[in-house]
């Protein structure tokens, strides 16, 4: 796999990421709601070519009494985490672009 399309599956990932983290603390207060988080680096990790990204239901840890398990200070750490981690993609990608278009270029 390219490192380009590996760019473009971790930013993919992080923007998947971003939404299912506003999801949860969106249901925060809903009855029986079980946070969801993506899984992508596990998948990376096994196998470049079989990467994929996937949202996933966390069935552990029921913190309240209406069987919701979303916790807000967990949520807001990852969401923090991943503006980083999706900042850091994006420059790494305009970096790549940009050497490939001075290369081309001749420059």
């Amino acid at each position: 796999m390219q490192t380009y399309s590996i760019m473009k599956m971790g930013l993919d990932a992080m923007d998947q990421r971003s939404k299912v983290i506003a999801q949860n603390i969106a249901n925060i207060n809903t009855p029986n709601y079980k946070r969801k988080y993506v899984d992508f680096e596990n998948t990376l990790k096994e196998s470049l070519d079989k990467a994929k990204i996937e949202v996933k239901t966390d069935e552990t840890g029921i913190m309240r009494n209406d069987k919701n398990n979303v916790d807000l200070e967990y949520e807001k750490v990852n969401q923090a985490a991943t503006s980083l981690q999706y900042n850091a993609l994006v420059t790494l990608t305009n970096t790549k672009i940009a050497m490939t278009k001075s290369v081309i270029g001749g420059r």
